[in-house]
């Protein structure tokens, strides 16, 4: 992937149908509180709430495979977006996005493990290599939006504050929608190298906007093992219909570790460090719809369990293309339905009954090559009124294939993708 460069961003917009009392002027309403530089999670709440945010990474995928084409998207960038609205749900809401979500800890648990994840995750390549030269970097920022003259309530700016070091930034959404919506596409494609550009489209923001939370995620770092251009060669990749297109595929004969079985082949390409990687998930000829409807969460640990050091002869095409989706079909389909509609409860974040999400946007880019990788995504959430190796094995990724990006120590599944046609864009 291009340069090892990981973009994982969220943006979570919320709508008011009318304004509250006035409250807040001036550039920042920030609440009083620190980010806790500290958080306290228990080592059996930091187990679930890893295992829950890679289940719903992989129950969105299952809910995202019959859309056409290529595939690519940050679960962890949209998991930390709802989040941020998550901590407004009350009632009923609250109970549906946590099942939707998988947010089984309760709400003070759940968002200081987000806090400790994202201060584990920048903490992550001391020293060593960025595929551009300058260094590692995983750098995670926050920010929030919200319309001047309108009242959010104190605890909720606190536990942002607190949790997602989130202060929140006046707009006038209801005077000039256009300008603001402009000035978070610009913060947007800032933090992701221009990667993303225009996430929230033209009409998306409107005069009862009132809120918009921002995450993103800059990740860059170079393959602990990077491939020889040299060997890199025009080579036959087969579409779903069995049709060949002619990719640039790169090669490698080395240690990995890797994993096979009748239904896959699978090997984890390590960024310099060690401490993220690649795992590229190969299923057999023919299987790739049957494996995607049966990936969970209990597959994808037994596959990583089975990983194994080993020669293998590496054929990897190179690849670059971007994603835009539209999510709330699919997290309606996971059960957060009432979430979209009037029986929605956010009194959390203003104390009035009156917000719902209206749309959930996620848009998300991925370059592979011979050096490394580049990722970026954003998401907008808006909410409106109403052993030593045996053998050598050689594997040739000729066919559509799944691969995911994930920090080792934690096993948090940072990016999540499929690809299959190479050449599409």
């Amino acid at each position: 992937m291009k340069r090892i460069i990981l973009v994982f961003l969220a943006v979570l917009m919320a709508l008011g149908l009318f304004s509250c009392v006035p409250e807040a002027s001036g550039a920042v309403a920030k609440s009083d509180k620190a980010r806790e530089t500290d958080p306290q999670v228990n080592s059996n709440s930091w187990d679930t709430f890893i295992k829950d945010n890679n289940t719903f990474a992989l129950n969105l995928y299952r809910a995202l495979q019959n859309n056409e084409g290529n595939l690519f998207f940050s679960p962890s960038s949209i998991s930390e977006a709802l989040a941020m609205a998550y901590a407004g749900a009350r009632g009923q809401t609250e109970t549906d996005m946590s099942k939707a979500l998988q947010f089984n800890l309760l709400q003070n648990e759940l968002h200081p493990a987000f806090n400790l994840l994202s201060r584990d995750l920048a903490m992550r390549g001391q020293g060593a290599k960025g595929k551009d030269g300058e260094g590692f970097r995983l750098h995670i920022v926050n920010a929030t939006w919200g319309q001047k003259n309108y009242t959010f309530l104190s605890s909720y700016l606190d536990t942002l504050a607190i949790n997602y070091d989130a202060g929140l930034r006046l707009v006038d959404f209801s005077g000039n929608p256009e300008q603001s919506r402009n000035t978070i596409n610009d913060w947007i494609s800032q933090q992701t190298e221009n990667k993303i550009k225009d996430l929230i489209p033209s009409g998306a923001i409107d005069a009862l906007t009132r809120l918009v939370l921002t995450n993103a995620i800059y990740f860059n770092a170079a393959w602990a093992k990077p491939f020889d251009t040299a060997l890199t060669v025009p080579q036959p990749f087969y579409l779903i219909s069995g049709n060949p297109v002619t990719v640039s595929m790169i090669n490698q004969n080395t240690s990995f570790k890797y994993a096979e079985s009748d239904l896959y082949q699978a090997v984890e390409l390590p960024y310099d460090g060690q401490e993220l990687s690649m795992l590229i998930i190969l299923p057999a000829t023919g299987k790739l719809s049957d494996f995607e409807s049966s990936f969970k969460e209990s597959v994808l640990a037994n596959i990583i369990s089975d990983l194994k050091p080993n020669e293998v002869q590496l054929a990897l095409p190179k690849f670059e293309f971007e994603s835009s989706l539209g999510l709330k079909q699919s997290l309606e389909s996971l059960g957060m339905g009432d979430a979209f509609s009037d029986k929605a409860d956010f009194s959390g974040i203003n104390g009035a009954h009156d917000l719902y999400i209206q749309d959930v946007l996620h848009k998300a880019y991925v370059s592979v090559d011979e050096a490394g990788t580049e990722a970026a995504a954003a998401s907008a959430v808006i909410i409106g009124l109403s052993s030593m190796p045996s053998k050598t094995y050689e594997m040739t990724v000729n066919r559509p294939f799944l691969f995911l990006i994930r920090d080792n120590a934690t096993g948090s599944i940072i990016f999540l993708g499929r690809v299959l046609d190479p050449t599409a864009k």
